[in-house]
């Protein structure tokens, strides 16, 4: 039976490359970085969002987001006026150490920022 092994030496070399190739590519193969978006809106609580079994508006494309990714059950704000609410995002820092305190005060954009982070780990970010 293994006769076969003897005559056919080019095909037992070819299987074996391949096999050898396919082997290699497989381990080559590398993950992408999961894509990050954070969807931050105004004026709004969690009451205002079909996601969350409210009735009170139609928000069909933020409840199939919420489906298909995460609602989340349990949050919790440093801050709940929305500029300094976004600096603490941004900065992952408190606002009395981020500077940014109310609405009528600027941001300080020399501060490290979490989409510096992901820029500097290869990462396109953009605020629309």
């Amino acid at each position: 039976m293994a006769n076969w092994i003897h005559k056919k030496p080019r095909l037992l070399t070819l299987i074996f490359l391949l096999w050898a190739g396919f082997s290699f590519a497989q381990n080559r193969v590398t993950t992408a970085p999961p894509n990050i978006i954070l969807i931050v809106s105004d004026d709004h609580a969690f009451q205002a969002i079909g996601a969350y079994q409210s009735k009170l508006i139609k928000t069909p494309n933020i409840d199939r987001i919420g489906k298909e990714g995460a609602v989340m059950k349990r949050a919790y704000v440093t801050n709940s006026v929305c500029s300094p609410s976004r600096a603490v995002i941004l900065t992952g820092k408190y606002s009395h150490i981020n500077g940014l305190r109310d609405n009528g005060t600027f941001f300080d954009s020399t501060q490290e920022t979490f989409p510096k982070i992901l820029q500097q780990n290869g990462y396109k970010t953009a605020v629309i």
